[in-house]
């Protein structure tokens, strides 16, 4: 048995990371709270954590030319702690709010939208990920030796945040030979987050002028019932055994039956076996919603009498873990790594931005015009940042959610998943044929907007040909 003392850096590392990371959303609270322009410009307090630890470890490093996360007080592997935190945290965050209790939607107008809005994501997807290959590929003809399908993180770090923007990441850099593929993801990421905010705050602004919505500069107080805390029928708050003890073990337990899976998955298929690590989520996903339907099935057969998953908990649970993922992400970048890349970086992220507004812009006016402001600001946010971003941006122009936006962002998951896991396919291509990869993104692109637009594009249809028969 290996001897240890308490006093050694491996002992603390781990504990004082986790400090930092914290402490750095506290900080980052607070200057949001005490600055106005910082306030007023709804970028995500974790975001504002990782950058202010960013800009701490570029200091450091350039003052001593050591890494700040990789020194004894952090257990000498810092930088690799952070990206196994993030990677994790995605899955667990996915995991927890899979479990928050969902409203069946009523009416087939309900589930057109909910539908659209997943075709939405994944369209806006595929265009980021046209945009962004098209970008590295001319850029590999100029730049020697640049990864020429470096483009296709676009769509990860914007789309699908930090998590993914650092699984694929590594995956090119471990297995393609992209040097700092993972800093140029995570990069990504924090652009993404950066552009939900500046084009967020810009587009307030001009309906605030409008005179359409007033920006709230304190954030308000959400009150909830006891109801929506806890229902009758739960296990008691302060049982024999706490009811965030029970969450937490619910949510570890999915994951390791995720874990499981992957595996055995792995074995199987090892050819696959780094994109189905990549797919933690997916598959922490696919076994919470199988959990949850066996737990129902044991509540309505009576073999389990009291519920034991506590929805609030969850969401808070959620919540915990993709601030952690974003705040360890953005710390985790490496500018060394990626200086050279950084005029590429720039028009990656001007582009993304700029095309994620006009496209989703232009949906929602043709799509959405009952509530086309709410729905625009909702998926902006979270076509360029998370589902959180989104609910950002969308309380300041609808508060009190009467809309149904914040319902057509969580029900849109499961169209998103079935049309968008093509596209994760497509990634792993993307390094072996980037041409190929650009022409089936088009493709692809151009079927879904068919999809999306179906009715407006055959009641045309369906128009000229009653106007040819009155002929």
């Amino acid at each position: 048995m290996e001897n240890f003392n308490f006093w050694d850096s491996e002992v603390w590392g781990f504990v004082s990371l986790i400090a930092v990371l914290l402490f750095s959303l506290l900080l980052a609270n607070l200057l949001k709270k005490s600055i106005k322009p910082l306030r007023m410009s709804l970028i995500p307090t974790s975001v504002l954590g990782g950058i202010i630890l960013l800009i701490v470890s570029v200091i450091y490093q350039s003052v001593t030319g050591n890494l700040l996360f990789d020194t004894a007080f952090f257990g000498d592997k810092g930088m690799a702690t952070m990206e196994i935190i993030t990677y994790h945290c995605l899955a667990l965050g996915f995991i927890a709010t899979t479990f928050r209790s969902k409203r069946r939607q009523k009416g087939m107008r309900r589930t057109v939208e909910v539908f659209n809005t997943g075709v939405t994501t994944v369209a806006t997807y595929l265009l980021q990920g046209i945009l962004g290959l098209g970008i590295t590929l001319i850029a590999a003809l100029i730049i020697k030796d640049f990864f020429s399908a470096a483009g296709i993180l676009l769509p990860f770090g914007y789309g699908q945040g930090t998590g993914q923007a650092l699984n694929y990441g590594n995956i090119y850099e471990t297995e393609h030979g992209f040097v700092g593929g993972r800093s140029f993801g995570l990069t990504v990421a924090a652009l993404g987050f950066l552009s939900a905010a500046i084009g967020g705050v810009i587009h307030l602004n001009i309906l605030k002028k409008k005179g359409k919505i007033t920006i709230a500069e304190e954030e308000g107080a959400e009150s909830m019932s006891a109801e929506q805390i806890q229902s009758p029928d739960e296990i008691p708050m302060n049982g024999s055994i706490d009811k965030m003890t029970v969450q937490i073990a619910i949510i570890l337990a999915v994951y390791m039956m995720a874990y499981g899976a992957i595996c055995l998955l792995s074995l199987l298929l090892p050819g696959f076996k780094s994109v189905l690590y990549g797919f933690n989520f997916l598959f922490g996903v696919l076994m919470a919603t199988v959990l949850k339907w066996v737990l129902d099935m044991l509540r309505r057969a009576k073999i389990v009498k009291k519920e034991y998953v506590n929805p609030f908990l969850m969401n808070r649970m959620g919540g915990f873990f993709f601030d952690l993922m974003i705040v360890a992400g953005i710390a985790a970048i490496r500018l060394d790594y990626i200086k050279q890349y950084w005029h590429v970086l720039l028009i990656l992220g001007l582009v993304g931005a700029l095309s994620t507004y006009c496209y989703n812009r232009y949906v929602a006016k043709k799509l959405f015009p009952r509530y086309c402001e709410q729905q625009f600001m909702a998926m902006y946010g979270m076509l360029t940042g998370t589902a959180s971003t989104g609910m950002i941006l969308l309380r300041e122009v609808d508060s009190d959610f009467k809309t149904p936006v914040a319902d057509n962002l969580v029900y849109q998951n499961l169209p998103a998943i079935v049309f968008g896991f093509p596209m994760m396919l497509l990634a792993t291509l993307a390094p072996k044929e980037p041409l190929l990869t650009f022409v089936i993104l088009i493709a692809f692109f151009i079927v879904m907007n068919v999809i999306l637009f179906r009715t407006k594009i055959f009641r045309r249809r369906r128009r000229r040909r009653a106007a040819n028969k009155e002929k």
